[in-house]
């Protein structure tokens, strides 16, 4: 029997709902409107489409938003120089820098430079600091979305094994750690593994729940899952065959209990938490 689908558009069009009433409350009760500021440097197609449909998700919540979209070459001072402005700016709650950046700006000090109330992907060492600790200010989007994804599945985390493909900063590590901290959507057994794990296909098909994140085309396949197990694929590959993941899809499914695909799975939920962070951002700045 082929895999249960998780339906990551149907459950973020959910949340999106949830959003847009708070921010309706908030806005009838004499809030503010909660503003996100994108700044995108160069023309990377990609990023081009990530920020528009950023835009339009805030849009359709109530929200604000500005982009700031910035030449190629750009320097590391005048991308500094910017979000100085934005964190000086009191109608702006939200900052988010569109990643990658080019490579001769220092993409470490200017995250670091992001107010860290303002840091709305997390990314700031203040809030990563905070997330390992317990007790986070805003969570990573994309970790955030899976983490949703799975509690309002009613999927059980606590107690189960939980394989993280993937260490980087942005999806890998955050999702460890929210996964083995106490409370909802913690309490796992967590294991990570990368390019240095040894025999990785013994220690995927130990997992309860799967979350691939290594951004390598129909990497996980059939062979490395055990039957019944929840993946979660966090991949984004543009192929001659048009969008896939991480996950070899047509294969794993047919072994896998609950699956999400791509596109429809992850995605659709990191915009959603972005939405959401936004939205908590401006209260936390404002007071209400």
């Amino acid at each position: 029997m082929s895999a249960t689908i998780l339906d990551g558009k149907v459950l973020s069009q959910e949340i999106r709902a949830e959003i847009a009433k708070q921010v309706a409350a908030m806005k009838a009760s004499g809030g503010p409107t909660p503003c996100l500021a994108a700044v995108l440097v160069g023309d990377d197609p990609a990023s081009q489409v990530y920020v528009r449909n950023k835009e339009k998700a805030c849009e359709k919540a109530g929200m604000g938003s500005i982009m700031h979209r910035l030449p190629a070459d750009t320097t590391t001072d005048q991308l500094l120089d910017l979000v100085a402005q934005l964190n000086a700016d009191a109608s702006i709650h939200g900052i988010l820098i569109q990643l990658p950046l080019p490579k001769q700006i220092d993409e470490t000090r200017v995250l670091d430079a992001v107010n860290p109330l303002k840091d709305v992907d997390a990314f700031h060492p203040e809030n990563v600091g905070r997330i390992v600790q317990g007790r986070p200010r805003f969570l990573p989007c994309t970790p955030h979305g899976i983490q949703q994804l799975l509690l309002r599945n009613r999927i059980p985390i606590a107690g189960q094994n939980v394989t993280v493909v993937g260490r980087s900063e942005i999806v890998g590590k955050p999702m460890a750690i929210m996964f083995m901290q106490r409370g909802e959507g913690g309490h796992a057994t967590v294991t990570v593994c990368h390019s240095r794990t040894k025999d990785l296909p013994a220690v995927t098909r130990q997992a309860d729940i799967l979350v691939v994140a290594i951004g390598k085309a129909k990497f996980l396949t059939a062979d490395m899952v055990k039957p019944g197990a929840v993946v979660v694929d966090v991949g984004i590959n543009r192929t001659d065959d048009g969008l896939v993941g991480d996950v070899d899809f047509e294969a794993v499914k047919e072994v896998a209990g609950q699956i999400t695909p791509v596109p429809g799975g992850v995605g659709p939920l990191t915009i959603t938490m972005l939405l959401h962070n936004t939205l908590a951002a401006a209260r936390l700045q404002s007071g209400t």
